[in-house]
């Protein structure tokens, strides 16, 4: 029988979790054993007896779970040290920030362990219920919005009062992604006007279908790649889309920015003079914070005030609604599993020529499975001894 173990997450700074109690009865019925470290789902109110009743059993402790386990579940990228932990063949499944942890790849590699990056779902029809990257994302431009609108000194909506008639706000979306298209509805429902931008024309007809007005820059060729995501701009095409932004930004109460181009740092959209050249008391969310920032002036993890505009860099945007964020996760990964589950033998069919995993198993078999993220590690990391 397959054991599958879930850790609680030890992120000082996350409250998700990798799997709820309904994910254990959906992985229990196909026949897998799944064990959970006590604890587990505190941090979103799951108690472990909700967790036992679904079929789960607790594990002894952390490192017994690890040891044991043909798979473990995660949130977050493991710990360096819990690598040697695992048995030769167990099946990491989580988030790895592959880009920006090239030692941990070769890390999990070297102890013989496969892995399936979580980012690197491919985003495809059939992919789709287990592609976290975007469920997370949809969350990410929900919060975007709530926050922005907490932290303006107006409200969303129009309002016709005995004292007069208040104008709506203005919001203003950069990047009409899976995160950007979530802001957008959300800002709508609350009543602002909304316009949205982006590097591919093709998004224009789903910014207006959410009641939104698409900007057009002339930028020449720009495109998407395979997967969905902007192509990078050239620096002539990023300087003619900054002199559009400014003017928009300048009649706008609150700017989200969420461009971010997969494996590289997040594009810089707005300088900061053009934060100083918006409204005093507009706010700015930038969205791509984490992954170098689309605003010049935004601080990870702060809220800065830059000649009376505040522009907000909070991280992991998800994790301030962790509940339902921990939710689908967790069914992201519950449809992974069932989706490569075999039947007959009651185990997960790993297939590295499979179209989905091809992408996402990024070490097997003691290798770097992806060309891209090999080719990196030989030639930015020295070899072990």
């Amino acid at each position: 029988m397959t054991r599958i173990f879930v850790p609680a997450e030890t992120h000082a700074e996350e409250r998700r979790i990798a799997v709820v109690p309904a994910t254990v009865a959906k992985l229990t019925k196909l026949g897998a054993h799944v064990e959970i470290e006590a604890g587990l789902g505190k941090p979103v109110f799951f108690g472990d007896d909700e967790y036992t009743a679904a079929g789960a059993t607790i594990a002894k402790s952390r490192q017994e779970g690890l040891g044991a386990a043909d798979i473990v579940l995660r949130l977050r990228k493991p710990p360096t040290e819990e690598i040697r932990l695992v048995k030769a063949g167990c099946l990491h499944i989580s988030h790895l920030d592959p880009f920006n942890d090239l030692e941990l790849l070769r890390q999990l590699a070297d102890a013989k362990t496969s892995a399936i990056c979580m980012e690197m779902i491919p985003r495809s029809t059939v992919a789709q219920k287990m592609d976290a990257l975007s469920s997370q994302a949809n969350l990410g431009g929900y919060v975007a919005v709530m926050i922005g609108a907490n932290r303006l000194d107006r409200i969303f909506p129009m309002m016709s009062t005995p004292s007069g008639t208040i104008a709506p706000a203005k919001v203003f979306v950069i990047g009409v992604g899976v995160a950007g298209l979530q802001a957008i509805a959300t800002a709508k429902r609350l009543g602002a006007v909304v316009e949205a931008f982006d590097t591919r024309p093709v998004v224009e007809e789903q910014v207006k279908s959410l009641g939104a007005k698409f900007v057009k820059v002339d930028l020449g060729e720009t495109g998407q790649t395979a997967q969905g995501y902007a192509r990078e701009l050239t620096p002539e095409q990023l300087e003619r889309q900054r002199e559009v932004m400014a003017q928009r930004c300048a009649q706008s109460d609150l700017v989200i920015t969420t461009a971010q181009v997969f494996g590289r740092k997040a594009p810089q959209i707005l300088t900061t003079a053009m934060v100083e050249g918006m409204k005093p008391g507009s706010v700015v969310v930038d969205m791509a914070v984490e992954t170098g920032g689309n605003v010049e002036c935004s601080v990870a993890g702060e809220e800065v005030i830059v000649k009376d505009v505040r522009v907000i860099g909070h991280r992991n945007l998800p994790g301030r609604v962790p509940r339902v964020a921990s939710e689908m996760y967790s069914n992201n990964l519950g449809n992974l599993i069932d989706h490569f589950w075999d039947k007959e033998s009651k185990s997960f069919k790993l297939d590295p020529g499979n179209d989905i995993l091809k992408h996402c198993l990024v070490a097997h078999q003691g290798s770097v499975t992806n060309d891209t993220l090999r080719n990196l590690i030989e030639t930015q990391l020295t070899p072990t001894a």
